[in-house]
């Protein structure tokens, strides 16, 4: 793996572009969360897919879908990494969280969980949270059965992240935000009602919340029950995509003191909610989830406020 560029800030996030053979590019992030320190908190975010076949509405990612990365092209990114900062292997992070998530749905390659698999033989890693993050495709059984085996054996306890990105609870609208057959909200319901068990962390659902999308609490209530699941509230990062089909953030990341009347009807109906808003500055380094660096260098010219900043 050749790194072919790299761009950010030590203190909040770096992108890295790498070429993997055959001109097959790839970007991979890591980032901290200031002001916690990365002996604290240190974040690695891979790329699963040469592409992403979802094409979901937000995301500057979803362009020209080229197969699947190998087990050793998913290593490869966190091994630099990794050897980077600590070239024993030994990572001494109170929370070392890797996210399946820079390009590319984690369903769609089961490498991602041969990697679960294997990594802490690889790495001497005491702190390390895994995080899957997926719409949940259709045709992706075998994936999740495997993953509740993975989880059971090797990440239970609350060692496990797993989160659904869902977006809005209007059908026709979730289906327009990820146009792909995903499953519905009974099937997410009953896989979780397997997948958690105590001392288990709650399982996320994720709303990158676009104006004018609507998150009934009653329909939440209905299928999803606050004792297994907590909500995720974030912002649409000003993307290209989302630029292009003209969403709107619900949540402004420039005002912190704002409140959310969603917000707080979801909590009224017992749900733990999570408002995350990150660092600004990562809209301008290009490392924000649905972010997606390359495109942007391939002259698209629709990004709002300042994305990609740093890369010209």
């Amino acid at each position: 793996m050749r790194i072919v560029s790299a761009t950010g800030r030590e203190d909040i996030a770096t992108v890295y572009i790498a070429d993997l053979g055959s001109g097959k590019l790839v970007e991979f992030v890591e980032s901290t969360q200031p002001p916690l320190p990365r002996e604290r908190k240190w974040v690695l975010i891979v790329s699963v897919l040469f592409g992403c076949p979802v094409k979901c509405l937000m995301c500057d990612a979803g362009d020209d879908y080229k197969g699947k990365l190998s087990k050793e092209e998913l290593f490869a990114q966190i091994d630099y990494l990794v050897r980077k900062r600590f070239p024993q292997g030994d990572v001494p992070v109170e929370k070392f969280k890797i996210q399946f998530a820079r390009m590319g749905e984690p369903a769609l390659n089961t490498a991602v969980l041969d990697v679960l698999d294997e990594i802490q033989d690889r790495y001497r890693i005491p702190g390390f949270l895994p995080s899957i993050s997926t719409v949940a495709p259709m045709g992706t059984d075998g994936f999740f059965e495997r993953l509740l085996d993975v989880k059971r054996r090797k990440y239970s306890g609350g060692r496990f992240q797993l989160q659904f990105s869902i977006h809005t609870t209007d059908q026709t609208q979730r289906d327009r935000m990820v146009p792909v057959k995903k499953w519905g909200f009974d099937r997410i319901a009953q896989y979780v009602d397997r997948f958690h068990t105590e001392g288990d962390k709650k399982v996320t659902l994720n709303f990158a919340l676009a104006e004018g999308m609507p998150v009934d609490a009653g329909v939440l209530k209905a299928h999803f029950s606050p004792e297994k699941f907590v909500i995720k509230i974030t912002p649409i990062n000003p993307t290209h995509r989302a630029m292009e089909n003209g969403l709107s953030s619900y949540v402004d990341p420039y005002d912190g003191n704002r409140t959310y009347g969603t917000v707080e009807t979801l909590r009224s109906a017992g749900y733990e909610v999570i408002l995350s808003i990150g660092e600004v500055e990562e809209n301008r380094i290009g490392s924000n989830c649905g972010q997606f660096v390359m495109r942007h260098l391939r002259g698209a010219q629709t990004a709002g406020r300042g994305a990609y900043a740093y890369w010209g």
